[in-house]
């Protein structure tokens, strides 16, 4: 399927599609204010790269993609979405179709997704998306923007280790049935079809259970040991794959070759969270946990919007991460995205665990971006205790290269800077004391309570431990606070997200088909904000409640939101 011949995106709303939409929506909905506002928020030409020069025309990708976009702004199926076109007189206006248009099957929306999917294209998408809204002059850089992000559950359902490894088995024999039958015969018999002929619901307390991980363990190994001598080239069927990193996660041989079960408590322990598989059927999706509550399979969405408060906040970025992934590993990506864009904010603010001395930095160094959030707090037990002689008591001459101590004893060594292991940690320098100096002073127990060594201290390069005692001197100013307080907004917008546009859960499976849906739920919420906005007025205050009206009667003081009526 090629490029059709011609942009059907960029011609005019036949008239009499016109007219009757203006006559059944006067006021106009939001799928016409996209052809009126933005002239269609791409061109076929924008998606030259995903269609080939030769075979028959296919539909107008343009068209195809405001389409998804009405789709997710309206909690539409692909039936149902298909079903608007032919039937819905704003969509074929804001698609410039003639009313007798028969639309498409629904089946080519799936389609369009999987070319999107190549290469990176959801993030061009955005950005030709954003790009029409610059010019129309909807958003603006060097604005204050806000970032922040949400757990996304998998579209697969929670398993136990023993149900993961029996569905991974039922999920290569699927496979193996659907594309290459032959490969079964001889192996499969009437108790394979009794353990594996549906899929598996066995809970977390089921009957036999060691001989259930014995059974199934041998059964992965036999099948596999089968592909390999008498069907090699089957063995790179992606379910087939799947077993095999399935069965190494979860079983260990011993040494005398015995298939054993894996503890968390044995050298033959479980691999790290970030890399055990959870389901056979989305081999991206993580097990992870926040805090003492939330706990989740699948991914970690990270959303970024402009705050400024003169204008409808816009959506610029959206990222998706694996779940046991950090927040502070996205923001140098989310920063690249955004400059390449043309739409790096001047300040962005952002809790405490996007920030680290290295990311203000280069923030401040590459992109003139003024981060703007807490930093990790001081990890020394000192610190953390509130009492002896923490890091800041000592005095630090880097011209000299010498750390004085309270005591006033002056460091014997200076050793770094140290490259860390983590991208998102400083350099470290270590100024080391003497036992001699140590171990007679009369407050060492205040310092180390190390009883055989002295005391080390450890700290950044010049230039990161000036911005970190800098953002420290800033946290305690009003100035600071007030500003920073506009953060707590993005609240607001990841609520829209996950309850308002169902992206709390995927609607597809795998990391790349779950981007695209955030990618296109960013679109949609953009849309739907500034189709809401009149032209030319900014957002409105937020009026005072009854109680809060009743206060300024009485004349009595009361906090004031950073949204309210001044």
């Amino acid at each position: 399927m090629s490029l059709p011949v011609g942009s059907r995106s960029a011609v005019e709303v036949p008239e009499l599609t016109a007219r009757m939409a203006r006559a059944s929506n006067p006021v106009g909905t939001t799928a016409m204010w996209v052809r009126d506002r933005l002239d269609g928020l791409w061109k076929d030409e924008d998606f030259v790269d995903c269609y080939s020069r030769n075979g028959r025309p296919g539909l107008s990708p343009a068209q195809l993609a405001t389409v998804s976009v009405l789709q997710f702004l309206l909690g539409l199926s692909d039936r149902d979405a298909a079903e608007a076109v032919r039937c819905r007189i704003d969509f074929k206006y804001a698609l410039g179709l003639e009313l007798d248009d028969p639309g498409f099957h629904h089946s080519v929306l799936g389609d369009f997704r999987d070319r999107l999917l190549r290469d990176g294209r959801p993030d061009r998408l955005l950005d030709v998306a954003l790009a029409r809204m610059k010019e129309a002059g909807l958003v603006r850089e060097r604005t204050t923007q806000r970032t922040d992000s949400t757990h996304v559950l998998a579209a697969v359902r929670a398993l136990t280790r023993l149900e993961l490894v029996t569905e991974a088995v039922r999920a290569a024999l699927e496979e193996l049935a659907g594309t290459a039958d032959h490969a079964l015969d001889g192996l499969v018999d009437e108790h394979w079809g009794r353990r594996y002929g549906r899929p598996v619901r066995l809970g977390k307390n089921p009957t036999r259970p060691k001989t259930r991980i014995n059974t199934t363990g041998a059964d992965a190994r036999h099948l596999l040991e089968h592909l390999n001598r008498h069907h090699p080239d089957l063995l790179d069927g992606p379910q087939v794959q799947a077993l095999r990193q399935v069965l190494v996660q979860n079983y260990h041989w011993d040494p005398t070759g015995r298939l054993r079960w894996r503890d968390d408590d044995k050298d033959s322990g479980l691999p790290p969270s970030a890399n055990r598989i959870v389901s056979p059927y989305d081999l991206t999706a993580r097990y992870a946990r926040r805090g003492q509550v939330t706990r989740w399979t699948g991914f970690l969405a990270h959303v970024t919007e402009t705050c400024s408060g003169d204008s409808p906040n816009v959506i610029t970025d959206v990222a998706t991460m694996p779940a046991t992934s950090s927040d502070a590993e996205v923001l140098p990506g989310i920063h690249t995205r955004l400059h390449h864009r043309g739409l790096q904010p001047d300040q962005h603010l952002v809790d405490g665990g996007y920030t680290s001395l290295v990311h203000l930095e280069r923030a401040e160094r590459e992109h003139r971006i003024t981060v703007v959030g807490p930093l990790p707090g001081n990890p020394t037990h000192q610190h953390r205790q509130g009492e002896g002689f923490a890091r800041d008591d000592f005095r630090i001459d880097f011209d000299r290269q010498q750390v004085t101590c309270p005591q006033g004893q002056v460091s014997k060594g200076w050793h770094g800077p140290y490259p860390t292991s983590s991208p998102i940690a400083a350099p470290l320098i270590v100024a080391r004391f003497t036992k001699s100096q140590c171990q007679p002073c009369p407050v060492r127990a205040k310092c180390t309570t190390s009883r055989d060594s002295a005391r080390n201290v450890g700290f950044p390069p010049r230039e990161l431990l000036e911005l970190q005692l800098r953002n420290r001197a800033e946290r305690q100013e009003p100035a600071w606070r007030k500003r920073y307080a506009v953060r707590s907004g993005i609240e607001g917008t990841i609520c829209e997200f996950a309850h308002g546009h169902g992206m709390r859960r995927c609607r597809y499976r795998g990391q790349p088909k779950t981007h695209l849906q955030h990618v296109l739920t960013a679109i949609a919420v953009n849309i739907e904000r500034l189709s809401r906005q009149p032209p030319g007025d900014s957002a409105p205050p937020r009026p005072p409640t009854a109680f809060q009206d009743y206060l300024d009667r009485q004349e009595i003081p009361r906090l004031r939101s950073w949204r309210a009526v001044s």
